[in-house]
């Protein structure tokens, strides 16, 4: 009988591995999609890629990079990259784990010469003892218990909503404060890091953690929801939380390297997109004021937090993701692991994450993506 459901799970899973993958449109088809969806909803700049194993098939751009000044945007223009940045970072991360530098369980405060409140930002957090207890790991799946921004807190008073480890809420404070670690315990430049762990791996030559000169030729504005307009924001501060600079460009090389885990031990790569907490709040956002709400949708998908990203079960496997967003900028990458491909997204108009369903649709099928969860004034229609 043992040898039978062994035999059985087996052709179960070789058929799945050799199942063919669902074609991709062409890229002419894609082209033309994403451009009525963007007529529709007066998108006003779009950049899109596909990436599948082993290369970066399509690299398109549509719209404007500036509107007023009737100025394209092509797949060199820089573009915010907003959260993205967190994926990366943490893909980063894993780098210095597989070299020993860091554990992902080892509290943050072990690194450190001084008590966190001592530091320079953080002596809000004074008389808060579960400042000892947060790891990298609690960083990376959003379980620190901080909030997303210090500014959205009363009087800016920094606090652990709940015990590190013990829920989801999506925080960018506690990417500041692995960022303290890396700089103030390990001795470690960030910016010089991603540079060359990441950017440089990669071979994406315009893209950076901090603002250069010779990106002021060729970037994107951006674009409220109601058509405003909004200059680029030249970011002087390197931040793991959401300062990188970018194009459609480099985002497709990044991803697909990121895919083929390039860098990384099949270990860290298996761990990045490992489901490591559940989500079960009822949306993404706002953070602390969901944490301890519920939605059933989230479970029959196993949603969850991996490491900078987040992941569920598609329909053929598992799959995952990460956004970016302000009020301008509209960004998602959703990959798929057993297809192995990932559709790379980026908007100047924030009015672009309308349509982000669709376009996912269209070019990789369904995904069971969380739309529902990511985005719910636009899409909770379930």
């Amino acid at each position: 009988m043992r040898f039978a459901v062994f035999s059985l799970v087996s052709l179960f899973v070789a058929a799945c591995e050799s199942a063919p993958k669902p074609e991709l449109p062409s890229s002419a088809d894609i082209a033309a999609e994403t451009r009525r969806l963007m007529q529709r909803e007066d998108v006003k700049g779009l950049a899109l890629a596909v990436v599948t194993a082993g290369e970066g098939r399509d690299v398109m751009s549509f719209g404007y990079r500036n509107v007023e000044r009737k100025e394209p945007l092509e797949t060199d223009t820089i573009m915010y990259g907003a959260s993205l940045t967190k994926a990366a970072f943490a893909y980063m991360v894993l780098q210095l784990v597989d070299e020993g530098l860091v554990d992902l369980d080892r509290p943050i405060a072990d690194y450190l010469d001084r008590p966190i409140p001592d530091y320079e930002g953080w002596a809000v957090l004074n008389g808060d003892e579960d400042w000892r207890r947060v790891t990298p790991r609690h960083v990376l799946t959003h379980t620190t218990g901080l909030h997303n921004l210090r500014f959205l807190e009363p009087n800016r008073d920094l606090k652990f909503h709940f015990t590190p480890g013990d829920a989801y809420a999506y925080s960018g404070e506690g990417f500041w404060l692995l960022q303290l670690m890396l700089e103030e315990g390990l001795g470690l430049d960030v910016k010089e890091e991603m540079q060359t762990r990441m950017f440089d791996r990669f071979d994406m030559p315009n893209t950076s953690m901090q603002w250069r000169e010779d990106f002021a030729d060729n970037l994107a504005d951006g674009y409220a929801m109601d058509g405003s307009f909004e200059p680029h924001d030249e970011r002087s501060n390197v931040a793991a939380s959401g300062s990188m600079d970018t194009t459609i460009a480099d985002q497709a090389k990044m991803w697909r390297g990121m895919l083929a885990g390039e860098g990384l031990s099949a270990a860290s790569r298996a761990e990045w997109v490992r489901p490591q907490f559940p989500i079960r709040t009822a949306q993404k956002f706002p953070t602390i004021e969901n944490y301890d709400t519920s939605d059933p949708r989230g479970e029959p998908i196993n949603l969850s937090a991996g490491l900078g990203v987040e992941t569920w079960d598609g329909p053929q496997g598992r799959a995952f993701a990460k956004g970016g967003h302000n009020p301008w900028t509209g960004n998602i990458v959703i990959c798929q692991e057993v297809e192995e491909r990932c559709l790379v997204l980026l908007g100047n108009s924030v009015r672009a994450e309308i349509i982000y369903p669709e376009i996912v649709e269209f070019v990789l099928g369904e995904t069971n993506y969380p739309w529902w969860w990511t985005y719910p004034a636009l899409h909770d229609s379930e």
